[in-house]
């Protein structure tokens, strides 16, 4: 397809493993081995850390902050607002993944809130919580997704323009806003909502890939490459959710640059 080369995903993942970049996760409690597993095995290096006290001192290590309202509490909250205003300090990118987000209105809120005064490089969610920080009535379950990453696109353009920030919408076709392009990608498997997590590890793929690249739509564009082309090669010789999980796993680690573009399909408007 016409354009790829412009996301560069092959690259990126090589400069993500001769990087190395430490990645500071602000995350939940369901998913912390996940991701710090996915980020080891994309070939990153994950911290996960949540003490309001040692906040300033993590952020100057890390190359990426992200911040995921997983398992919310006042105190994680006001966690993230300290290392955010370090990592903008820094110069940093920083990720929000607004979990839950419509399922009550303190998530959303903080999730608005944290919008506001961080102004993340990439905010990361599934479409029914993309559509609820963005102000749309939504009906939500939890924190899973109840609508479709295309009915999601109004709400993720809404953002994009009030926040300056890259947007990214996950679901059977990942739409990606950011840079002035507009992103589609049509890798995955229906398997991977039935792994929990796995948009959680998105979330800190898209750290790891805006480390290493400056226009944080196009990161996060490479990283949602990763996690569908890693989760297709899984699925192949999965035999369920258990398994799938293991396998993505190895597969991120295993995955060879000129194999992610090879097996891409995307496009780029």
């Amino acid at each position: 397809m016409p354009n790829l080369q412009a996301l560069g995903a092959g690259d990126a993942l090589a400069a993500v493993r001769a990087k190395a970049p430490l990645v500071h996760n602000i995350t939940n409690f369901v998913v912390m081995n996940t991701t710090a597993n996915a980020l080891l095995a994309l070939g990153a290096s994950p911290v996960m850390a949540h003490a309001e006290a040692e906040m300033a001192d993590m952020v100057a290590l890390a190359s990426a902050l992200v911040l995921n309202l997983g398992t919310l509490t006042p105190a994680w909250v006001a966690a993230m607002v300290k290392a955010g205003e370090a990592a903008n300090a820094k110069g940093i990118p920083i990720v929000l993944d607004p979990v839950g987000a419509g399922a009550t209105p303190y998530r959303t809120a903080t999730a608005r809130e944290l919008l506001q005064a961080l102004r993340p490089a990439i905010l990361r969610g599934n479409a029914s919580e993309i559509q609820a920080v963005a102000g749309e009535q939504v009906r939500t379950k939890g924190v899973d997704a109840t609508s479709a990453s295309d009915d999601a696109l109004a709400a993720a353009q809404a953002l994009q323009a009030a926040y300056g920030c890259a947007v990214a919408v996950s679901g059977p076709t990942d739409h990606i806003l950011g840079g002035g392009r507009a992103w589609r990608i049509h890798n995955g498997h229906p398997l991977m909502p039935r792994v929990t997590g796995l948009g959680c590890t998105a979330t800190a793929l898209c750290g790891a890939f805006a480390a290493v690249t400056p226009d944080p739509g196009t990161a996060a564009a490479q990283a949602m490459a990763v996690m569908g082309v890693a989760g297709e090669i899984a699925a192949e010789g999965a035999q369920g959710p258990g398994t799938l999980q293991l396998a993505f796993l190895d597969a991120l680690y295993n995955l060879e640059p000129a194999t992610l573009e090879a097996r891409l399909r995307a496009d780029v408007r």
